[in-house]
Protein backbone atom coordinates (compact mmCIF):
# COMPACT_ATOMS: atom_id res chain seq x y z
CA UNK A 1 0.00 0.00 0.00
CA UNK A 2 1.52 3.08 -1.33
CA UNK A 3 1.67 6.23 1.45
CA UNK A 4 -0.50 8.81 0.62
CA UNK A 5 1.20 12.20 0.37
CA UNK A 6 -1.44 15.25 -0.03
CA UNK A 7 -0.22 17.94 -1.98
CA UNK A 8 2.15 20.82 -1.22
CA UNK A 9 3.43 20.51 2.37
CA UNK A 10 0.18 18.70 4.00
CA UNK A 11 0.54 16.30 6.17
CA UNK A 12 1.06 12.13 4.99
CA UNK A 13 -1.81 9.93 6.05
CA UNK A 14 0.06 7.00 7.12
CA UNK A 15 -1.55 3.29 5.99
CA UNK A 16 -0.92 1.24 9.44
CA UNK A 17 -2.30 -1.59 8.11
CA UNK A 18 1.06 -1.57 6.13
CA UNK A 19 3.89 -3.06 8.36
CA UNK A 20 6.98 -0.52 6.79
CA UNK A 21 4.27 2.46 7.17
CA UNK A 22 3.23 2.14 10.25
CA UNK A 23 6.92 1.74 11.48
CA UNK A 24 7.24 5.11 9.98
CA UNK A 25 4.23 6.54 11.11
CA UNK A 26 4.25 5.63 14.56
CA UNK A 27 7.83 6.75 14.94
CA UNK A 28 6.38 10.20 12.93
CA UNK A 29 3.66 10.54 15.74
CA UNK A 30 5.53 10.16 18.68
CA UNK A 31 7.95 12.48 17.62
CA UNK A 32 5.22 15.24 16.66
CA UNK A 33 3.62 14.29 20.56
CA UNK A 34 6.98 15.04 21.61
CA UNK A 35 6.62 18.53 19.89
CA UNK A 36 3.70 19.87 21.03
CA UNK A 37 1.86 18.99 17.57
CA UNK A 38 -1.00 16.92 16.72
CA UNK A 39 -1.58 13.47 15.58
CA UNK A 40 -5.07 11.61 13.87
CA UNK A 41 -4.99 8.18 15.11
CA UNK A 42 -7.62 5.28 14.88
CA UNK A 43 -9.44 4.16 18.02
CA UNK A 44 -12.49 1.61 18.57
CA UNK A 45 -14.79 4.25 18.24
CA UNK A 46 -14.02 7.09 15.69
CA UNK A 47 -10.98 8.69 14.98
CA UNK A 48 -9.45 10.97 16.76
CA UNK A 49 -6.99 14.18 17.40
CA UNK A 50 -4.78 13.75 20.06
CA UNK A 51 -1.90 15.93 22.41
CA UNK A 52 0.23 15.30 25.05
CA UNK A 53 -1.98 15.73 27.85
CA UNK A 54 0.86 17.74 29.93
CA UNK A 55 1.39 20.24 27.44
CA UNK A 56 -1.04 23.34 27.95
CA UNK A 57 -0.03 24.87 24.53
CA UNK A 58 -0.59 21.35 22.66
CA UNK A 59 -4.18 20.74 24.12
CA UNK A 60 -4.74 24.55 23.25
CA UNK A 61 -3.48 24.18 19.75
CA UNK A 62 -6.46 20.90 19.85
CA UNK A 63 -9.04 22.78 20.69
CA UNK A 64 -8.04 25.36 18.25
CA UNK A 65 -7.84 23.30 15.04
CA UNK A 66 -11.58 21.68 16.25
CA UNK A 67 -13.06 25.28 16.67
CA UNK A 68 -13.77 24.65 20.80
CA UNK A 69 -13.39 27.00 23.58
CA UNK A 70 -11.51 26.23 26.83
CA UNK A 71 -15.49 25.08 27.94
CA UNK A 72 -14.80 21.83 26.24
CA UNK A 73 -11.89 20.12 27.63
CA UNK A 74 -10.83 16.91 25.84
CA UNK A 75 -11.24 13.66 27.78
CA UNK A 76 -8.04 12.01 28.04
CA UNK A 77 -6.96 8.13 26.57
CA UNK A 78 -5.05 5.85 29.26
CA UNK A 79 -3.25 2.79 28.59
CA UNK A 80 -4.64 1.25 31.81
CA UNK A 81 -5.92 1.22 35.27
CA UNK A 82 -2.31 2.32 36.41
CA UNK A 83 -2.30 5.39 34.90
CA UNK A 84 -5.71 6.28 35.60
CA UNK A 85 -4.98 5.70 39.63
CA UNK A 86 -2.26 8.70 38.95
CA UNK A 87 -4.80 10.78 37.24
CA UNK A 88 -7.58 10.70 39.20
CA UNK A 89 -8.23 11.58 42.97
CA UNK A 90 -9.42 8.45 44.09
CA UNK A 91 -10.91 5.12 41.81
CA UNK A 92 -13.34 3.67 44.13
CA UNK A 93 -14.28 0.13 43.74
CA UNK A 94 -17.89 0.17 41.76
CA UNK A 95 -15.37 1.84 38.84
CA UNK A 96 -12.54 -0.82 39.25
CA UNK A 97 -15.24 -3.00 38.71
CA UNK A 98 -16.50 -1.03 35.38
CA UNK A 99 -12.77 -1.15 34.60
CA UNK A 100 -12.48 -4.42 34.77
CA UNK A 101 -16.03 -5.26 32.66
CA UNK A 102 -15.56 -2.49 29.74
CA UNK A 103 -11.81 -1.71 29.37
CA UNK A 104 -10.21 -1.47 26.78
CA UNK A 105 -13.72 -0.26 25.35
CA UNK A 106 -16.03 1.79 24.89
CA UNK A 107 -16.65 3.78 27.85
CA UNK A 108 -15.71 7.14 29.63
CA UNK A 109 -15.33 7.76 32.85
CA UNK A 110 -15.46 11.11 34.83
CA UNK A 111 -13.52 11.96 37.64
CA UNK A 112 -11.83 14.46 40.30
CA UNK A 113 -8.85 14.98 39.14
CA UNK A 114 -5.48 14.48 40.91
CA UNK A 115 -5.28 18.17 42.37
CA UNK A 116 -1.20 17.87 42.25
CA UNK A 117 -0.72 17.25 38.62
CA UNK A 118 0.43 20.11 36.69
CA UNK A 119 -2.07 20.51 33.70
CA UNK A 120 -4.70 22.25 31.45
CA UNK A 121 -7.36 20.79 29.92
CA UNK A 122 -9.55 23.90 29.80
CA UNK A 123 -12.27 24.36 32.17
CA UNK A 124 -12.56 21.27 33.93
CA UNK A 125 -13.73 22.30 37.17
CA UNK A 126 -11.75 19.78 38.77
CA UNK A 127 -12.75 16.88 36.99
CA UNK A 128 -11.19 14.47 34.11
CA UNK A 129 -12.91 12.36 31.15
CA UNK A 130 -11.14 8.72 30.99
CA UNK A 131 -11.09 6.42 28.80
CA UNK A 132 -8.89 3.25 27.84
CA UNK A 133 -9.46 2.61 24.01
CA UNK A 134 -9.55 -0.94 22.51
CA UNK A 135 -7.25 -0.27 19.73
CA UNK A 136 -4.02 -1.91 19.22
CA UNK A 137 -2.36 1.61 17.55
CA UNK A 138 -3.83 3.64 20.30
CA UNK A 139 -2.69 1.91 22.93
CA UNK A 140 0.98 1.60 21.06
CA UNK A 141 1.01 5.09 21.13
CA UNK A 142 -0.11 5.73 24.15
CA UNK A 143 2.54 3.36 26.09
CA UNK A 144 5.11 5.41 24.49
CA UNK A 145 3.59 8.96 25.08
CA UNK A 146 2.07 8.79 28.31
CA UNK A 147 -1.85 10.21 28.83
CA UNK A 148 -3.00 11.90 25.67
CA UNK A 149 -5.84 14.40 25.52
CA UNK A 150 -7.72 13.20 22.93
CA UNK A 151 -11.26 14.63 21.06
CA UNK A 152 -13.09 13.48 17.78
CA UNK A 153 -10.95 13.97 14.51
CA UNK A 154 -13.55 16.64 13.39
CA UNK A 155 -14.66 20.80 13.46
CA UNK A 156 -16.83 21.28 15.87
CA UNK A 157 -20.85 20.97 14.64
CA UNK A 158 -19.18 17.84 11.98
CA UNK A 159 -19.51 14.32 11.89
CA UNK A 160 -17.05 12.72 13.31
CA UNK A 161 -14.14 11.37 11.13
CA UNK A 162 -14.60 7.32 10.56
CA UNK A 163 -11.32 6.99 8.17
CA UNK A 164 -7.87 9.02 8.22
CA UNK A 165 -9.10 10.66 4.96
CA UNK A 166 -12.45 12.05 6.81
CA UNK A 167 -10.14 13.95 9.40
CA UNK A 168 -7.72 15.49 6.82
CA UNK A 169 -10.05 16.66 5.26
CA UNK A 170 -11.17 18.35 7.90
CA UNK A 171 -8.62 19.24 10.27
CA UNK A 172 -5.90 19.46 7.37
CA UNK A 173 -2.42 20.90 8.62
CA UNK A 174 -3.24 21.50 11.77
CA UNK A 175 -2.01 18.23 12.26
CA UNK A 176 1.15 17.13 12.14
CA UNK A 177 0.78 13.34 11.48
CA UNK A 178 -1.72 10.56 10.62
CA UNK A 179 -2.44 6.98 11.02
CA UNK A 180 -4.68 5.71 9.35
CA UNK A 181 -6.37 1.90 9.66
CA UNK A 182 -9.12 2.03 7.53
CA UNK A 183 -12.64 2.34 8.35
CA UNK A 184 -14.21 2.90 11.94
CA UNK A 185 -15.13 -0.67 13.15
CA UNK A 186 -18.44 0.77 14.59
CA UNK A 187 -18.52 4.26 14.54
CA UNK A 188 -20.06 4.46 17.59
CA UNK A 189 -18.98 6.77 20.01
CA UNK A 190 -17.91 5.71 23.86
CA UNK A 191 -20.61 6.15 26.80
CA UNK A 192 -19.61 8.99 29.37
CA UNK A 193 -20.60 8.25 32.70
CA UNK A 194 -20.02 10.61 35.56
CA UNK A 195 -18.69 8.51 38.62
CA UNK A 196 -17.94 12.07 40.36
CA UNK A 197 -20.14 11.55 43.40
CA UNK A 198 -18.67 7.98 44.38
CA UNK A 199 -15.63 10.09 45.61
CA UNK A 200 -17.11 13.49 46.66
CA UNK A 201 -20.62 13.32 47.27
CA UNK A 202 -23.68 12.34 49.91
CA UNK A 203 -25.92 10.69 47.41
CA UNK A 204 -23.45 8.25 45.19
CA UNK A 205 -24.98 8.00 41.82
CA UNK A 206 -23.50 7.16 38.76
CA UNK A 207 -24.97 9.06 36.04
CA UNK A 208 -24.98 9.08 32.14
CA UNK A 209 -23.99 11.64 30.48
CA UNK A 210 -24.34 10.40 27.06
CA UNK A 211 -24.98 7.21 25.57
CA UNK A 212 -22.72 4.90 23.32
CA UNK A 213 -20.67 1.93 23.07
CA UNK A 214 -21.91 0.64 26.41
CA UNK A 215 -25.74 0.16 27.04
CA UNK A 216 -27.20 1.46 30.50
CA UNK A 217 -28.33 -2.38 30.47
CA UNK A 218 -24.75 -3.40 30.77
CA UNK A 219 -24.18 -0.34 33.53
CA UNK A 220 -26.30 -1.62 35.47
CA UNK A 221 -25.42 -5.31 35.41
CA UNK A 222 -22.03 -3.63 36.83
CA UNK A 223 -23.52 -0.96 39.17
CA UNK A 224 -27.24 -2.23 40.68
CA UNK A 225 -28.58 0.17 42.47
CA UNK A 226 -25.36 2.94 42.14
CA UNK A 227 -26.59 3.60 38.49
CA UNK A 228 -28.99 6.35 38.35
CA UNK A 229 -32.73 5.48 37.25
CA UNK A 230 -33.45 5.05 33.49
CA UNK A 231 -34.81 8.16 32.36
CA UNK A 232 -38.66 7.58 32.48
CA UNK A 233 -38.39 6.16 35.65
CA UNK A 234 -37.92 8.87 38.24
CA UNK A 235 -38.23 8.30 42.46
CA UNK A 236 -41.70 8.59 43.85
CA UNK A 237 -40.98 11.77 46.03
CA UNK A 238 -39.55 14.02 42.74
CA UNK A 239 -42.84 12.57 40.75
CA UNK A 240 -44.85 14.05 43.61
CA UNK A 241 -42.90 17.70 44.30
CA UNK A 242 -42.53 17.99 40.72
CA UNK A 243 -38.98 18.89 41.05
CA UNK A 244 -36.24 18.68 38.47
CA UNK A 245 -32.42 18.06 39.62
CA UNK A 246 -30.12 20.69 38.84
CA UNK A 247 -28.03 20.24 35.72
CA UNK A 248 -24.74 18.98 36.58
CA UNK A 249 -22.24 20.77 36.26
CA UNK A 250 -19.43 18.36 35.38
CA UNK A 251 -22.35 17.24 32.91
CA UNK A 252 -22.21 20.02 31.29
CA UNK A 253 -18.61 19.98 30.42
CA UNK A 254 -18.47 16.64 29.45
CA UNK A 255 -21.18 16.51 27.14
CA UNK A 256 -19.36 19.51 25.41
CA UNK A 257 -15.91 17.80 25.78
CA UNK A 258 -16.72 14.43 23.83
CA UNK A 259 -15.49 13.98 20.50
CA UNK A 260 -18.76 11.72 19.74
CA UNK A 261 -20.62 14.83 21.27
CA UNK A 262 -20.02 16.29 17.84
CA UNK A 263 -21.59 13.40 16.23
CA UNK A 264 -24.05 12.51 18.32
CA UNK A 265 -26.16 15.47 18.75
CA UNK A 266 -22.85 16.67 19.99
CA UNK A 267 -23.81 14.60 19.29
CA UNK A 268 -16.73 13.15 23.58
CA UNK A 269 -19.34 13.16 26.03
CA UNK A 270 -18.54 12.68 28.64
CA UNK A 271 -21.86 15.65 31.18
CA UNK A 272 -24.57 14.91 33.58
CA UNK A 273 -24.95 15.36 37.46
CA UNK A 274 -25.08 17.64 40.79
CA UNK A 275 -22.71 19.93 41.06
CA UNK A 276 -18.91 18.14 41.24
CA UNK A 277 -16.86 18.66 43.79
CA UNK A 278 -12.94 20.11 42.90
CA UNK A 279 -10.43 17.72 43.77
CA UNK A 280 -8.36 15.49 38.50
CA UNK A 281 -10.50 13.61 33.42
CA UNK A 282 -10.25 9.37 32.31
CA UNK A 283 -9.03 10.87 28.33
CA UNK A 284 -10.24 13.35 28.23
CA UNK A 285 -10.39 12.96 29.73
CA UNK A 286 -10.25 17.35 32.10
CA UNK A 287 -13.66 16.57 32.49
CA UNK A 288 -14.59 17.13 31.42
CA UNK A 289 -14.13 15.05 26.97
CA UNK A 290 -18.07 16.29 32.34
CA UNK A 291 -17.26 19.03 30.67
CA UNK A 292 -14.51 12.83 25.78
CA UNK A 293 -15.27 11.16 25.83
CA UNK A 294 -14.78 11.39 23.23
CA UNK A 295 -16.23 11.82 21.09
CA UNK A 296 -13.65 9.51 21.34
Amino acid sequence: MALTKLSGDMSPIFDCRDEAQLLTGMRQARQAIGRGELVVLPTDTVYGVAADAFDHQAVARLLAAKGRGRQSPPPVLVAGLTTLRALVAEVPEAVERLVEAFWPGGLTIVLPSQPSLSWDLGDTRGTVAVRMPAHRIALELLEETGPLAVSSANLTGMAAGITAEDAEGMLKDSVAVYLGDGPSKTGVPSTIIDATSLVAGDEPRVKVLREGAVSRAQLRDVLGDLLEPDPGTEPAEQAQTGEQPEADAAADTVAETDAAADTVAETDAAADAPPVAASPAAEAAPAREAPEPERS
